[in-house]
Formats: C-alpha cells, sequence, structure tokens
C-alpha cells in the first residue's frame, strides 16, 4: 500500500489511480489537416412570394418619339344646315369678330398695323388699321409714300386691291364699297410733301356705290383741315381707269393724267397719279392736290383713311 501511495502521489495529473490500472492523461493534440469537402446537398424548395414592396419614385420623362404616318383622310362630313341671311345693318358677329378699327381700338388695341376684321359674318378682311391719327381707329384704304407700286392700272387691278403691306396699296373698290354701304363713314386723307410738311383734310362721310353703278363717289361736306378742299368737286363721279372711261371729258382722264380716279373733266386732285418727286413739268399727272401745292407738284406720302362717325 505505501507503494500504491507513494506512486500516486508522485504521478500527478492522473485521473485514475490504482494497483490495477494506471491511466495518464496527457496535453490535448494538435488539430489535423482538414478533410475533404463532402458534395452538395440537394436544392431547397422555393420559398413563398414575399409580400409587394412600396412604389418607387417616377422617373425622368424620355425623348419624345418620332411623328407616327398621316393616318387616312376621313370620309366627307354631311352638309350643314344653311345660316340665316345677313346684312351689314343686322348681322350679329362674335364678340371677338372686330367689325372695323374702331372696334378694335375699343377693345384694347393701341398699335398701328395689320388686322383682320369681319364686316359682314363670317366674312374676313385683312386692313390697316391707323391707331394713333386723331384718335385712332382709322382703316386706311390707300397709301403712297415711295412709288414701289405701279399705280396705273387697269379696272380690275382696282376693283380687286392690289400693292404691298409693307408700302403701298389700293385695297379694292368691291372692299371700299363693303366697308362704306353701312352706317356713316368720315373720310381723312394726310398728305405729306418732300419737305417733311404734313396736311389734312377731313370730310362728314364718305361712300362709294357698287360695280354697276362705276363705284360713284358718295362724299360729305369738308369739316376741317390745312390744305383745302380739292375732292368736293368729284362727288357723284363715277370712278375711271385706263381701260374704263367713265368721266365727263371727251377724251379719257385716267389715260391723260396717268391715274385712277373720281374724274369730271378732269380733276383738281390726282392722289393715285405717277409718283414724281416734288415738282413736276409735266400738268396734273403726279399725287395732285390743286387746293395744297397745285398741278405741279406731287406729294411724297398720301394715305387715305375711313372711321365710322
Amino acid at each position: 500500500q505505501d507503494t500504491e501511495a507513494t506512486c500516486c502521489a508522485q504521478l500527478k495529473g492522473l485521473t485514475q489511480c490504482g494497483m490495477d490500472k494506471i491511466v495518464l492523461q496527457g496535453q490535448a493534440g494538435i488539430p489535423g489537416i482538414p478533410g475533404v469537402s463532402g458534395t452538395n446537398g440537394s436544392p431547397g424548395l422555393k420559398g413563398d412570394l414575399g409580400p409587394r414592396g412600396p412604389q418607387g419614385e417616377r422617373g425622368s420623362a424620355g425623348m419624345t418619339g418620332k411623328a407616327g404616318p398621316k393616318g387616312d383622310k376621313g370620309g366627307r362630313g354631311d352638309k350643314g344646315d344653311k345660316g340665316d341671311a345677313c346684312s351689314l345693318d343686322n348681322c350679329q358677329l362674335k364678340e371677338t369678330e372686330a367689325r372695323n378699327c374702331k372696334d378694335l381700338l375699343a377693345r384694347g388695341e393701341t398699335l398701328s398695323g395689320w388686322y383682320t376684321i369681319y364686316p359682314t359674318k363670317g366674312t374676313p378682311m385683312l386692313v390697316f388699321c391707323d391707331m394713333e391719327t386723331d384718335g385712332g381707329g382709322w382703316l386706311q384704304f390707300q397709301r403712297r409714300q415711295s412709288g414701289s407700286v405701279d399705280f396705273f392700272r387697269d379696272w380690275e387691278s382696282y376693283k380687286k386691291g392690289f400693292g404691298m403691306q409693307e408700302s403701298e396699296f389700293w385695297l379694292g373698290n368691291d372692299k371700299i364699297h363693303l366697308l362704306t354701304s353701312s352706317g356713316t363713314q368720315q373720310l381723312r386723307i394726310d398728305l405729306e410733301d418732300f419737305s417733311g410738311s404734313k396736311t389734312f383734310a377731313k370730310y362728314s362721310s364718305f361712300r362709294i356705290t357698287n360695280e354697276s353703278e362705276n363705284y360713284k363717289l358718295m362724299l360729305g361736306s369738308y369739316l376741317d383741315g390745312n390744305m383745302g378742299d380739292s375732292l368736293s368737286g368729284h362727288n357723284d363721279y363715277a370712278f375711271s381707269t385706263k381701260d374704263r372711261d367713265n368721266d365727263i371729258y371727251d377724251g379719257n382722264c385716267a389715260e391723260s393724267f396717268k391715274g385712277a380716279w373720281w374724274y369730271t373733266k378732269c380733276h383738281s386732285s390726282n392722289l393715285n397719279g405717277l409718283y414724281h418727286k416734288g415738282e413736276h413739268t409735266s400738268y396734273a399727272d403726279g399725287i395732285n392736290w390743286h387746293s395744297g401745292k397745285g398741278h405741279h407738284y406731287s406729294y411724297k406720302y398720301t394715305a387715305m383713311k375711313i372711321r365710322p362717325q
């Protein structure tokens, strides 16, 4: 027994000690090398669909695509009902359809220029409105300013009108007749000579008849001005051109004096005559106003305009 006790005391770290067995406990060994990887397992079952996520923010707009091909022409629509008869006196115009330049001025159009008016229902007409002279609202139907447009023209040209918007023009006798056939239209004529002196004449009323009456001039009284009256003598006379002689002269006034006007035998004014530049030696064939500068002076600028009374 002493031997056993002595033995056990000397052998430290024994877990069990006895005469029949001695078990020694050593320190842990170092890890072994990793084993070979095993084969992959079978895929798992498909999971359930998760809940819907919140709506994302709207992306930026993409580029505009090209226009698609033109579609086929549609069929013709049914014929509309016939409208009511209309005249200048009883036409009911849309609120936006001005009948003249004075209407446009009343609606706030204060700049002079070209505007579309409706003298009768559904009949547009492009006209020049003078919104500055003498209170504004004047519709200009004749202008001379440079000689760039030939005014020695035939009957048909004066009937339909001619010229250029930015310079010289005659609106057309058919249009002037339409514009003056209802209500009372005052007439104003503005002239300017080559020295820059400006003069005018104003009349209480102005109208021309239709073509069947040769656009006869119906003029009211001379109201105001500083260049005298050289138009009243033409009152109640028909319009004449180089190819349509309606004057009371033995010859053709329009042919003789190179214009188109309400000639008598022949004229005291000739605002559609040749564009001479001031003094001219030829007699009465220029832009003449006899009570102004006589028959040997042609004005630089003329404007004939109307406005409802």
